[in-house]
């Protein structure tokens, strides 16, 4: 299974927190990539990366990498052509517990808005999804349809190539390093 996220059209500085939440919820919860459109923004990346390095790449290969597109709409017909299922997440779209059964044993690439998206996203997507019809942000709508996708096993996914270890306890932190 391979999961690949692509984010449109980044803006700086509005969407310096919110995009680097959507690429940290990416990686966290399975998907192996995160590619980006709008402005590029090297600080992005270098954030991407250093959380990688410090936390551990995707598992269980232990990669998950960052990039840049200029223009969205050439990179899902690209991907389309690879084989990859489009997944566009928005609140209009059908619901998410309804549409899971058809994208199991596909490559996906999940096409996660920022500001106004652009009708041809809706029409070049093979699924519109919903986490639910009601505004809610991007990283909320990421992080659940990977949450139902995967059936919470990502919740105990582990990342063996990670510098540091957060050890569960009902109060405090404790970080190991390795």
């Amino acid at each position: 299974m391979e999961i690949e996220i692509l984010r449109l059209s980044h803006r700086l500085p509005r969407d310096e927190r919110i995009s680097t939440h959507v690429a940290l919820v990416a990686r966290a919860f399975g998907a192996s990539s995160i590619t980006y459109t709008g402005q590029h923004d090297s600080g992005l990346e270098d954030s991407v990366k250093r959380i990688c390095d410090r936390w551990g790449g995707k598992a269980p290969a232990g990669h998950f990498s960052i990039t840049y597109e200029k223009s969205a709409i050439p990179f899902i017909k690209r991907k389309k052509k690879e084989g990859f299922a489009i997944i566009h997440t928005t609140m209009y779209g059908l619901p998410v517990q309804e549409k899971l059964s058809e994208l199991k044993q596909k490559k996906l690439l999940i096409v996660v808005g920022s500001e106004h998206v652009p009708g041809q996203v809706y029409q070049l997507a093979d699924l519109n999804i919903a986490v639910t019809s009601q505004p809610h942000s991007e990283v909320a709508g990421l992080a659940l349809f990977l949450h139902e996708f995967f059936q919470g096993r990502e919740l105990a996914r582990k990342f063996p190539k990670a510098k540091l270890k957060v050890i569960p306890q009902e109060r405090g932190k404790k970080v190991l390093e390795k």
